[in-house]
């Protein structure tokens, strides 16, 4: 490991010509030690993500990569960076962590990942151009997604789009990759950082919560007809609006990330117990086999 580089501490490392991240190492790191790639909203508060997972972090024997995709090279890393928009955020991210294993020792080539409102847009569109690098991944209140129809151009569908010519999306690998979605029980303003169209709001609903169990709702779907027992959930945050210190804070999504990255035995469990305060009102909540995990009494 490079001696410039520090345990246990938030640290943040230059990746010359490229971008900045910030990385936490904890005490005992080996080439198995697994890796949680974090990525930023628009806030772009990416030392704030290494931060708020730090302890969860050294608690786990975790590494923390929170890249820094900044507006003026990155405008469009939600997207992964369309050609004529920027620097291509993907390829950014291939090259951190190539980086990272170099410095560290650590092996990369397969992460864990979490992305919180914009970060949750690029998460979920790289996880699908790439999912033979992302073991698991957790959603956190994206804006919209993109669905797993060929019949839509990419970033609405998986339709190759020649702003990035070299990508394809295979649903057969990328819906082997498990998903959560965590999204505030607040979370239901139309502000004005959420994308909205009549096309949009048709096609995905109006609100984060409601787009958010579509999506989950389709990848199932989608999942099934492959043959796939592929596990998906979608949970709501207790007081939690479209914030992420907030959601750190009041809905526990710190613990709820780890738990199901990794503490995979208690997902089904977990899924429940995030769920079941709002099963009155918010009682849609769906799992693979598209059959709620809250039945109404």
């Amino acid at each position: 490991m490079s001696a410039e580089l520090s345990r246990s501490k938030v640290q943040k490392v230059e990746l010359e010509g490229l971008l900045d991240y910030y990385l936490y190492l904890p005490k005992d790191i080996s080439e198995s030690t697994r890796v949680l790639v974090s990525v930023h909203g628009i806030s772009r508060n990416a030392r704030t993500h290494a931060l708020r997972f730090a302890s969860l972090a050294e608690q786990h024997g975790v590494v923390v990569v929170a890249p820094y995709f900044s507006e003026r090279q990155f405008p469009d890393y939600q997207r992964l960076g369309r050609a004529g928009r920027g620097q291509r955020a993907d390829k950014a991210l291939n090259s951190v962590l190539s980086e990272v294993a170099r410095t560290t020792g650590v092996a990369t080539n397969k992460v864990y990942m979490f992305g919180y409102s914009g970060g949750a847009q690029f998460v979920h569109r790289y996880l699908m151009a790439y999912p033979e690098r992302v073991i698991s991944a957790v959603l956190g209140a994206a804006g919209w997604y993109t669905f797993p129809d060929d019949s839509m151009r990419f970033p609405y569908g998986t339709k190759s789009n020649k702003r990035l010519p070299d990508l394809l999306f295979d649903p057969k690998r990328f819906l082997q990759v498990p998903v959560a979605v965590l999204v505030g029980d607040a979370d239901t303003e139309r502000d004005e950082a959420l994308r909205k169209s009549e096309r949009l709001d048709s096609m995905q609903g109006s609100t984060r919560v409601e787009r958010a169990r579509r999506w989950v709702m389709a990848m199932s779907a989608s999942a099934k007809q492959y043959g796939l027992r592929t596990e998906y959930f979608v949970s709501i945050l207790p007081n939690s609006d479209h914030s992420f210190s907030r959601s750190i804070k009041h809905g526990a999504m710190a613990e709820h990330v780890f738990g199901f990255l990794f503490e995979p035995r208690n997902v089904q469990e977990s899924a429940l117990l995030f769920s079941a305060p709002y099963a009155e009102s918010l009682p849609q909540w769906f799992s693979l086999t598209n059959e709620p995990l809250l039945q109404k009494s």
